[in-house]
């Protein structure tokens, strides 16, 4: 292996989900607002339901999906 993937940042992908990856983080909203993680893995929302949006609430799990989100 490289160098490159001994440093790269590993993310899971899980379907129906959010994006789980390793913490700390640090994320920056779109109007700027710079939010942090310091737990040991963090799930960020990829549905935009959570009412703690950047993180996930498992909001995804409760509320099913329009007929718009499923195509």
């Amino acid at each position: 292996m490289g160098r490159e993937a001994e440093n790269a940042t590993s993310v899971t992908l899980t379907p129906d989900g959010p994006l789980l990856l390793p913490g700390p983080v640090e994320v920056t909203l779109p109007d700027g607002t710079v939010v942090t993680s310091r737990r040991f893995t963090v799930a960020l929302c990829t549905c935009r339901r959570s009412r703690i949006y950047p993180w996930c609430d498992t909001s995804h799990r409760r509320r099913a999906k329009s007929a718009k989100e499923t195509r």
